[in-house]
């Protein structure tokens, strides 16, 4: 069977932490450092075409995986977030749909991934100036793929509470809505009607 040789192992111009692979003195394809590594490839190295399939393999693995890290870290995300993220970049890309699992269990490996986490830091932020009805973050969570056990337990520890959400909401529309509109726009919102009517009385009587 012929064999091809590594001729030589240049660092990434654009990514240092990705090196690039040389065969027969053309340019193969490139893998990230720890790869390098691990396939112990080195300069004079004979591989056969199974070899090189496989390296061009864990290539797009190593970018893909970069690019989710990468896009994780400019904040918080959810598990289904991700598996949508990586299935677009799949599509586009035509690449190996195995590649979503094994990217989203190293990057839960690696604590990038986690929803729990990801439920508190929401809870913790989401409008906290604006205010937020408890109902609304749970149906956002939700629709990011949180379960309804892990929302209830972070809701039960955290202060956020509908009637100080609610003082947020209409201390911020209360110059722009009169009782009737403004006491409308809140039960929209997720907040009780009878919680909602009580409050928009008691800022009433305050004008």
């Amino acid at each position: 069977m012929d064999k091809s040789k590594i001729t030589n192992l240049k660092q990434g111009v654009r990514n240092p932490d990705r090196v690039n692979v040389f065969v027969d003195e053309k340019f193969a394809f490139s893998l990230d450092i720890s790869q390098v590594v691990d396939f112990g490839i080195k300069v004079g190295m004979e591989i056969s075409a199974e070899d090189l399939a496989e390296f061009k393999k864990a290539s797009e693995f190593g970018k893909l995986y970069q690019r989710t890290l990468e896009w994780v870290l400019v904040r918080s995300r959810s598990i289904r977030e991700t598996n949508d993220y990586l299935y677009k970049k799949i599509f586009e890309k035509k690449l190996d749909k195995n590649y979503i699992d094994r990217i989203i269990e190293k990057l839960k490996d690696k604590k990038y991934l986690d929803d729990y986490r990801f439920c508190e830091y929401y809870v913790e932020n989401r409008f906290i100036k604006k205010g937020v009805s408890l109902k609304r973050l749970r149906m956002e969570l939700l629709k990011k793929g949180i379960s309804k056990e892990i929302i209830e337990e972070v809701l039960a520890d955290s202060d956020r509470n509908d009637e100080e959400e609610l003082k947020k909401m209409i201390a911020k529309k209360r110059a722009k809505y009169d009782d009737e509109k403004l006491t409308a726009y809140l039960v929209r919102q997720g907040f009780q009607y009878d919680l909602v009517r009580e409050l928009v009385a008691q800022t009433s009587e305050m004008d």
